[in-house]
């Protein structure tokens, strides 16, 4: 047997749980993560933020530069639709002349002549854009992250447990993981699947040490393809699973995100499960995950670590939601 088959088959003891890792041998099906924080815990990793870390960190920013790690959102946006979730969509409420014409405000017409009125609404899937996933995104066997279960906890609105609304404001050291830079490439291949190895050899390029709390962000350079939602979306590199263990049980990650809008290669490496690097991060470790996040500017800069700052929208009982992260340069 070899180290990667007998890692699937054994399965890790990390930050003093034990969780089912996913495996060739149907006898040895995993099974979510029990939180270490305990049972009504429902965030995760998350936990390792604390006071005195997010002190530390703001401690250290050169503020002379920010960096916008956030995508634009438009109609014909790359988007998630293979199971039928909705694209993108904008579309104006008001305009300036249409409001003069119905007076919708009935503020008379001299008034809506004068005064110019435009509003919009929008309507997507939640995983859409710049986004972070929530521990309820992905579960094993009926149940997510720290063993509740949907049958109790999911209603017709959403989770009552580990829904968005539940993640903290983000403050924390970031780094960066600029794996094209490290290659000596623009971007990963099609369909490249990130290793162990990879992420060792950018990091020992960089110059970067990983550290328990961390966000670590890891460039595929697919962001280069954003405008094209064809491009963007077909057959995109992403993480392997044991690059994703690594990240996690040996560089301590708190958060993991990546450029891509899969974050995880395709097809599955893991015989018995169709999303093994989702469901061993959301639902086995309790990681939240960032997908679609802009980095092309940090690695234009070679801007390795950083003060990560983001916040997302407080959906109650969602899966995943918009995040607007920003990253400040350390001193």
């Amino acid at each position: 047997m070899n180290k990667k088959h007998l890692y699937q088959v054994l399965g890790f003891l990390a930050l003093g749980l034990t969780v089912g890792i996913a495996s060739q041998s149907s006898a040895a099906k995993p099974t979510v993560g029990v939180s270490p924080w305990g049972p009504t815990d429902q965030v995760g990793r998350l936990n390792l933020m604390t006071a005195e870390s997010r002190a530390a960190v703001l401690a250290r920013v050169d503020g002379r530069k920010v960096y916008d790690l956030s995508v634009e959102y438009f109609v014909g946006m790359p988007s998630w639709q293979a199971a039928g979730d909705p694209p993108y969509q904008m579309w104006m409420t008001h305009t300036p002349h249409g409001d003069h014409v119905s007076d919708s405000m009935k503020v008379g017409k001299e008034m809506s002549a004068h005064v110019a009125y435009s509003g919009a609404a929008i309507s997507m899937y939640t995983h859409t854009g710049t986004h972070i996933d929530a521990l309820n995104h992905f579960g094993l066997e009926g149940k997510i992250y720290n063993g509740f279960s949907a049958a109790e906890h999911l209603g017709d609105r959403g989770w009552k447990v580990t829904g968005a609304e539940k993640l903290p404001p983000i403050v924390a050291r970031g780094v960066l993981i600029d794996l094209p830079r490290a290659k000596g490439v623009e971007m990963l291949p099609d369909g490249y699947r990130v290793t162990k190895q990879d992420l060792q050899a950018a990091l020992v390029k960089q110059k970067t040490l990983l550290s328990r709390g961390d966000v670590v962000l890891v460039r595929t350079g697919r962001m280069r393809l954003y405008e094209n939602a064809h491009a963007y979306m077909k057959n995109p590199p992403g993480l392997g699973i044991e690059a994703a263990r690594f990240l996690v049980e040996e560089g301590g990650a708190m958060v993991v995100g990546a450029d891509n809008l899969s974050f995880e290669a395709f097809p599955s490496e893991v015989q018995g499960n169709y999303v093994p690097v989702h469901t061993y991060l959301l639902a086995q470790q309790g990681v939240p995950i960032l997908e679609l996040v802009q980095l092309e500017q940090l690695a234009k800069d070679a801007v390795y670590e950083f003060a990560f700052l983001g916040g997302s929208l407080k959906l109650r009982g969602a899966d995943a939601a918009p995040i607007r992260p920003i990253a400040i340069p350390l001193k």
